[in-house]
């Protein structure tokens, strides 16, 4: 489908994700905070002891920066990467990864038919819900793979709650993100996207709704620091039930 003025469709932000996969780390490498900022998020999990017999979910995993993040805070854990972009878990996969790792190809919508099973005792989901048609549907369903007590980070863009945020971000996207996009992909369609997701998304208090209607308990929301700060947040929330 062709992009139209008002946006790419939710449906084909997988395919624009293939399209722009083998330069997506290299465009990321150069955003000042990006792989600091999700490690941050997989902290705020505070997942005990290194992850020793825990199961985690990285929902949205791309080319691997957020299962690297899992990883570093998590050395023990298993990890289920997913992501609905085949290209992008083809530049995941030549990394290098220890055995406790794995990628697999599914939409998040198609967990229950692609193998992946829970109980999850985390779940970090970084830059996913903007890009689905239905976010509360797969909130729901994200929560009843958590173990009770488990927790989930939403490591999200949002700026609608913050003039300051909406001001840095439209000049950061006009003057930055989309002319390097394009010079590096030939292409902008994707990081147009980004710019217009971002903008049209739910502010904070809006996500956090998002999370207690879905069922969490103890719904939380810290932002970053530097440039990024009231524009990159992570948003936790605790699936209901007894302590792990």
């Amino acid at each position: 489908m062709t992009l139209d003025r008002l946006g790419l469709p939710r449906a084909d932000v997988p395919t624009a994700f293939d399209h722009g996969a083998g330069s997506y780390d290299r465009l990321v490498g150069v955003n000042p905070g990006y792989h600091a900022h999700l490690r941050r998020s997989a902290e705020r999990l505070e997942l005990p002891s290194g992850g020793a017999g825990l199961h985690l979910l990285d929902a949205g995993c791309g080319t691997g920066a957020s299962t690297a993040s899992l990883l570093a805070v998590a050395p023990h854990a298993r990890i289920t990467a997913i992501d609905a972009s085949g290209a992008m878990l083809e530049q995941a996969r030549r990394k290098n990864w220890p055995d406790t790792v794995k990628f697999v190809h599914t939409r998040v919508e198609d967990l229950d038919t692609a193998n992946v099973h829970g109980p999850f005792d985390g779940i970090l989901a970084a830059y996913l819900l903007r890009n689905l048609t239905d976010p509360d549907g797969v909130l729901r369903a994200l929560r009843a793979l958590l173990s009770p007590r488990g927790r989930i980070a939403v490591h999200e863009y949002s700026v609608r709650d913050s003039r300051r945020a909406r001001i840095v971000w439209n000049a950061v996207c006009a003057a930055i993100i989309i002319p390097a996009g394009r010079v590096t992909t030939g292409d902008a369609t994707l990081f147009r996207h980004l710019r217009r997701s971002v903008l049209t998304f739910d502010g904070v208090a809006g996500l956090t709704e998002r999370l207690v209607h879905a069922g969490f308990t103890d719904v939380k929301a810290s932002t970053m620091g530097g440039w990024q700060r009231d524009i990159v947040h992570t948003v936790l929330g605790t699936a209901p039930g007894a302590g792990r």
